[in-house]
């Protein structure tokens, strides 16, 4: 019984290119009494692993909490899944609003004592005691209302690229310390004042409208299905967005664009920009926000010290690397002294938005067919050459594209190789291919043929 992933990203990413099906990237969650969260998450696996859905969950005793990516021909049987439990019966399942069939890459089913982390004691106030919930034109007639105050329970990194015109943008890292910072701040007006709270998917205002409301505020409120169920009411009924840039989402997108308002800036040149990338350098794995000049300026890295550690030999990159705990670096966006453009705010300062006329957009993959046919062995820098080892056949006239983590995704056309030593036209499995190349390419990166 499988109860574990058994591929690498990188096999499955090959997979799910070779299938060439459509993918949905979709979210959904579920407060409820789960007796055995262990046995609970292995039935889950057992039955998403059958459909080949990818994605992470979280389960707790409290509930679920997961971020998804399903074969679209799927769609129906993976529904099915959750419609065996009673508590997730006619359950709303949040479709992104922009799509990515390599949005997840794994498989992951964790049990965890929260499905969010809000550092709340819960038994210390009624957790079923709710904010009013509100569609989207109800969201926006609040939201013109003099006597309401609207508040961000994202982090700082996703409030910065895109928001509510108006709201409070708390700056912070973790969902747990905006809670008591915005308790304080609203403390004087919580019996006068409409409190007005949003997220991405609706999770953390079910906890923080009983939180407040605890507290003694009056009038809690809050977004039902949050930016991802606004947007697509927006989308369906013609209403005007009052949310404005981009919705930053915990996969492999990193964001997907509501407006085109660009409310962010590059962090190492200043420049209007809201394209969140991780550092190159795994050992670093900042996430930080970087425009498509500084990107291959710096090759993907936040500073120059990571840049001359991604030059390293893999084997050097791995030794370095070892032991070293960046899981608290991935998140903390801009909370680096390398990074000369983050944006200095006090918690409750609101943030202006600046209109561009060229929008940056979101980096992705293309939808398209790719057939991997060989690998980097090396790439000699003087002459500004790629090796390749051959396990398909490619041949001059040829679309192809090289992929590696620092190289990222470069496409060219096969103008001129050689193999085996010898000018040729064509490439066999097993060849030793070599061509010229105008960027630097790193053992192991990929080389894949784009099917047309």
């Amino acid at each position: 019984m499988q109860l574990y992933n058994t591929l690498s990203a990188e096999e499955r990413a090959e997979l799910i290119e070779q299938a060439g099906e459509n993918r949905l990237t979709l979210s959904f969650y579920a407060y409820a009494k789960i007796q055995d969260p262990q046995q609970f998450r292995d039935d889950l696996f057992l039955a998403w692993n059958a459909l080949d859905a990818l994605g992470r969950t979280y389960v707790a005793h409290e509930g679920i909490n997961a971020q998804m990516s399903v074969p679209a021909s799927k769609f129906d049987a993976f529904r099915d899944t959750l419609e065996q439990y009673d508590f997730m019966k006619g359950i709303r399942l949040n479709v992104a609003v922009e799509q990515d069939d390599l949005s997840f890459l794994k498989l992951t089913v964790k049990v965890r004592n929260k499905i969010v982390a809000d550092g709340l004691n819960d038994d210390t106030f009624d957790v079923t005691n709710k904010g009013i919930h509100l569609k989207a034109k109800e969201f926006n007639e609040m939201l013109a209302d003099p006597n309401t105050v609207v508040v961000d329970f994202r982090n700082h990194y996703e409030s910065e690229v895109g928001h509510f015109v108006g709201a409070i943008t708390p700056d912070v890292d973790t969902f747990r310390e905006s809670l008591p910072k915005i308790k304080d701040e609203l403390n004087d007006i919580k019996e006068e004042k409409n409190l007005l709270m949003y997220c991405t998917g609706g999770i953390r205002c079910e906890k923080a409208s009983a939180y407040f409301k605890h507290h003694g505020f009056k009038n809690v409120y809050q977004l039902e299905g949050g930016i991802i169920e606004y947007t697509r009411q927006v989308k369906a009924e013609g209403l005007d967005s009052k949310f404005i840039g981009k919705n930053f989402v915990f996969d492999h997108r990193l964001g997907e664009r509501i407006t085109d308002d660009v409310i962010a800036n590059c962090h190492q040149c200043g420049k209007p920009c809201d394209t969140h990338v991780n550092c190159a350098n795994e050992a670093c794995h900042l996430l930080f926000i970087q425009c498509d000049e500084c990107a291959e300026k710096m090759h993907g890295c936040c500073s120059d010290e990571c840049l001359d550690i991604i030059q390293l030999p893999e084997d050097e990159q791995k030794r370095l690397r070892q032991g070293v705990q960046k899981g608290n670096l991935i998140f903390k966006k801009g909370r680096s002294e390398s990074l000369k453009f983050q944006k200095e705010r006090n918690v409750f300062d609101e943030i202006k938005a600046v209109k561009v006329s060229t929008v940056t957009q979101i980096r992705k993959k293309q939808v398209e067919r790719k057939v991997l046919v060989g690998v980097v062995q090396h790439y000699f820098t003087k002459a500004g050459v790629g090796q390749f080892e051959m396990s398909k056949e490619i041949q001059v006239g040829d679309k192809i594209a090289i992929v590696g983590p620092t190289t990222g995704d470069e496409r060219l056309t096969v103008v001129k190789i050689m193999v085996n030593g010898q000018e040729a036209t064509v490439a066999k499995e097993g060849d030793r291919m070599t061509m010229e190349l105008s960027f630097r390419v790193r053992k192991n990166d990929q080389l894949f043929k784009i099917i047309d």
